[in-house]
C-alpha cells in the first residue's frame, strides 16, 4: 500500500484512535503519526509503547501541519475541541470524528471548521468493550463498516481520498445522511446497549439473586450484556444525550414490543411466540450471511482480549 495522507493527529487516544494508528503503521498509509489525549497518564503510556511517532502535549499543537485530524474524543466533548484546535488547522485538512452520533457532531463541530478545511465525519462501526491506548489492534476494522455522512458542500475528493484510506485500513465503507445514520444506530447499537445496561442492573438490584450466582451461574445471554454493558461509560452518556430523539423513539417501540410478549406469555400463545422468534432468528442468520459474524460462540471470538 502506500502513503495516503502525510501526517495524521489522532485527538485522543483510546480503542479506535489506537487501532488506526496500528492499521496505518502496519499498511504504510500515513508517513507520520502524531497523537494528543487530554489525560498526561494517557499521553505517558502511549510515549511508553509507541504508539504514534510522536505525542504532543497539545491538541493545538497535535493538529499543527496535519493532513488528516481524527476527533476521537466522547461526543460530548467534540465542540470544545473543536473550537481549540480551528486556529491551527492547515488550509486544504481534513477534519473527520468517529463518534457513534452525527448530527449533533455537525452541529457541535460545523461552526469551528475553518475555509478551506474539509470536514467528513464517520463512524466506524467496530468496537471491543475494551479502551484506552492499549487496547487498539490493527485488525479491528477488517471486514467492518465504517460509516461517512459528508456534508451537502463536502469536497468529493476529500471524501474519496477518506474513503480510500478506511478501506486501507480493512473496513467497508458507505455514506449515510447524518439524520438517517442516528436512526440506524438508534436500532443496532444504542438501545441494545441501554437495555443490556438495564438487564445488568436489574440483575443486580434483584436482591433474591445474589451476587455469585449471577457470575457463577451466567448463562451466554447475561455473559454477552455484562459484555456490552462494560463499554466506556463517558462515551455512551454522550451517546444517549446527543442520540435522546432516536433513542427514544426505538425505546418505545420496544416497550411495545415487550408488552405484546408479556401478553403471549400470559395468555400462553405459543404459537405467536414461536411465529415472533422466528422471524427474528432470521435476522441472525442475515447478520452471519452478510459477513459481521460467524456462526461461533461468543460472537465468533477466539480470545477474551484483542491481539495486535
Amino acid at each position: 500500500m502506500s502513503v495516503i495522507y502525510d501526517r495524521v493527529a489522532l485527538i485522543g487516544l483510546g480503542l479506535i484512535a489506537g487501532s488506526m494508528a496500528h492499521a496505518m503503521r502496519e499498511g504504510g498509509l500515513a508517513r507520520e503519526i502524531v497523537g494528543f489525549a487530554r489525560s498526561a497518564e494517557t499521553r505517558d503510556i502511549a510515549r511508553e509503547i509507541g504508539l504514534c511517532d510522536r505525542i504532543e502535549d497539545s491538541a493545538e499543537a497535535a493538529v499543527a501541519g496535519a493532513d488528516l485530524v481524527v476527533l476521537a474524543v466522547p461526543v460530548g466533548a467534540m465542540g470544545d475541541v473543536a473550537a481549540a484546535i480551528s486556529p491551527h488547522l492547515k488550509t486544504g485538512a481534513t477534519i473527520t470524528d468517529v463518534g457513534s452520533v452525527k448530527q449533533s457532531v455537525i452541529d457541535a463541530v460545523g461552526p469551528h471548521i475553518p475555509q478551506g478545511v474539509h470536514f467528513i465525519p464517520g463512524h466506524p462501526l467496530a468496537g471491543t468493550e475494551h479502551s484506552g491506548p492499549r487496547s487498539g489492534f490493527a485488525t479491528l476494522f477488517r471486514n467492518r463498516w465504517w460509516l461517512l455522512t459528508p456534508l451537502p458542500d463536502s469536497d468529493p475528493e476529500a471524501v474519496a481520498r477518506l474513503s480510500g484510506l478506511v478501506r486501507a485500513m480493512g473496513a467497508k465503507t458507505d455514506t449515510m445522511e447524518a439524520g438517517h445514520h442516528d436512526l440506524v444506530l438508534a436500532v443496532t447499537s444504542h438501545a441494545p446497549h441501554l437495555i443490556a445496561y438495564t438487564m445488568v442492573g436489574v440483575a443486580d438490584h434483584l436482591r433474591r439473586v445474589t451476587d455469585e450466582e449471577v457470575i457463577q451461574y451466567s448463562a451466554a445471554g447475561f455473559r454477552d450484556f455484562t459484555r456490552i454493558a462494560a463499554s466506556d461509560p463517558t462515551m455512551w452518556r454522550d451517546v444517549f444525550l446527543h442520540n435522546r430523539d432516536a433513542t427514544l423513539d426505538i425505546l418505545g417501540r420496544f416497550t411495545e414490543e415487550l408488552f405484546m410478549l408479556q401478553r403471549a406469555i400470559r395468555m400462553e400463545d405459543g404459537q405467536q411466540l414461536f411465529d415472533y422468534f422466528t422471524r427474528t432468528r432470521a435476522i441472525r442468520r442475515g447478520i452471519i450471511e452478510a459477513g459481521q459474524d460467524t456462526e461461533a460462540p461468543d460472537f465468533g471470538r477466539v480470545a477474551m482480549t484483542p491481539k495486535p
